[in-house]
């Protein structure tokens, strides 16, 4: 088996690896706090694209976890650079918070219904009949359907609730056409943000705590990549699954001496 290097980059996943139902995960800020002291590069990850990463800064600051802004990486961004390379300056229809239009907006995009290049489609609470109607016709006179990520659901105290994957289902269904997924488990969005941090994937790892997403993207992206127990995915979930992550560990407390 090729040996590989040293670990000297690290991305993480937030909810379920750092934090889980808004209580910080014991570890998570020894983890972050020894990342800075040794000025490691990092990122700390998300698919929900509702939030800026300044909201998730401050999300993260409550609980006492530390993060720069520099150092959060979204869908929501990682679809901004992805369409700015893709199509600079371009025009979308976009259905999501605040998260995504102020990333497309950064990136010199222009929102608008009048024949747009692209329909954009992100996380929001408040999905309206409307404006999924509005993307269904633009969708079907041209527009390119982007989505920030496929998770079909997200968590509520509730129960589960609808999200960007099951929306875009939705759309499929009434317009024939599927849409690019830029989110996870896509490595592009691994990709994208190793190049802001200006790591290498030779020598980077993935935390997370879904096989689906977070180690399927970390495998395709060519990281290392560990699963952690407190979020989503126990033990018994690992064998659903032909590939397996580097390491298996109960918690982000037992990764802080490999940093």
């Amino acid at each position: 088996m090729t040996e590989r290097k040293p670990i000297k980059s690290w991305l993480t996943d937030m909810d379920g690896v750092l934090m889980h139902e808004g209580v910080p995960v014991p570890g998570a800020d020894a983890f972050i706090k020894r990342l800075r002291d040794l000025g490691r590069p990092f990122l700390v990850l998300t698919n929900n694209s509702i939030y800026t990463a300044r909201d998730l800064q401050a999300r993260l600051n409550r609980i006492g976890l530390d993060v720069p802004v520099e150092n959060i990486w979204t869908s929501a961004l990682a679809t901004a650079t992805f369409l700015d390379t893709q199509h600079p300056g371009g025009t979308a229809y976009v259905i999501g918070e605040a998260g995504l239009t102020t990333a497309l907006h950064d990136a010199g995009y222009v929102m608008t219904d009048a024949d747009p290049d692209f329909v954009i489609l992100g996380e929001t609470r408040t999905y309206s009949f409307e404006a999924l109607t509005k993307a269904i016709r633009l969708i079907d006179n041209g527009a390119r359907f982007i989505a920030t990520n496929p998770d079909n659901t997200g968590p509520s105290p509730q129960g589960a609730l609808p999200a960007t994957g099951s929306v875009a289902a939705l759309i499929t269904k009434a317009t024939g056409k599927e849409p690019y997924f830029v989110g996870k488990p896509n490595p592009l969005m691994m990709r994208t943000g190793l190049n802001v941090i200006g790591a290498h994937s030779e020598t980077s790892a993935m935390i997370g705590d879904r096989m689906d997403t977070d180690v399927l993207a970390g495998l395709e992206a060519g990281m290392e990549t560990f699963l952690v127990l407190t979020g989503l995915t126990t033990k018994d979930d690992i064998n659903q699954y032909p590939y397996r992550p580097t390491r298996v560990v109960e918690s982000i407390a037992d990764l802080v001496d490999l940093v």
